[in-house]
């Protein structure tokens, strides 16, 4: 059985327990970070000296950064289903991937912290306005991409639609004005109807 260090309130935890559910691993998840603390402990730091979560044990192998762990589970366990082995159809996924962590996640960060976790720093009216108007064009981005095909990658569900879901299901969730985009609503819907998005991304969001 694996282990999940996390808490389930972080996104990147939800890709982790998204990504086990849907290659049919059980899993124990560990609540760690945040108001769990934890992180600091010499054992947590053993498993990822940076003190981050999640953190995933799978007997001897023990990972950290989240979407290396979707990787593997996708590569280990959801060959030739969440996982292409095609290395061209593999980069698209890839891609949208890496592009969740380095512009998505980023950009809506800000305004998550200010209008829902309200922390003490972030609530600077214009940062979050400018975090706003960030996200908003990747979204834009991300609904044209989606109306020429069913998934990121393609026609079939797969990994990058599980990390990126994370942040759409995050985002559209959120206290915010936004258009409607019917591209990317259809797919998170058929997302969020999965059964193992359930237990992965709670509502409300926190």
């Amino acid at each position: 059985m694996l282990t999940i260090w996390g808490r389930i309130s972080s996104i990147n935890v939800q890709k982790v327990v998204w990504a086990a559910g849907e290659v049919g691993q059980t899993f124990e998840r560990i609540d760690l970070g945040g108001t769990f603390g934890g992180t600091r402990e010499p054992t947590f730091l053993a498993k990822n000296p940076n003190a981050q979560i999640p953190v995933l044990e799978d007997g001897d192998v023990c990972i950290w950064e989240s979407n290396s762990i979707v990787r593997y589970l996708a590569a280990r366990y959801g060959a030739g289903w969440i996982w292409e082995e095609d290395a061209a159809l593999r980069t698209e996924a890839d891609r949208w991937m890496d592009w969740m962590i380095s512009e998505l996640q980023p950009s809506m960060t800000p305004a998550f912290w200010g209008l829902v976790r309200k922390m003490p720093g972030h609530t600077d009216p214009e940062v979050i306005a400018a975090s706003i108007a960030k996200t908003e064009a990747k979204m834009d981005i991300l609904e044209a991409h989606l109306a020429t095909r069913s998934f990121l990658a393609g026609e079939r569900f797969g990994m990058a639609d599980i990390t990126v879901g994370c942040g759409a299901h995050r985002w559209l969730n959120m206290p915010v004005e936004r258009p409607v985009r019917p591209h990317m609503q259809r797919w998170y819907e058929t997302l969020f109807a999965r059964p193992a998005a359930k237990p992965a991304l709670p509502l409300p969001i926190s």
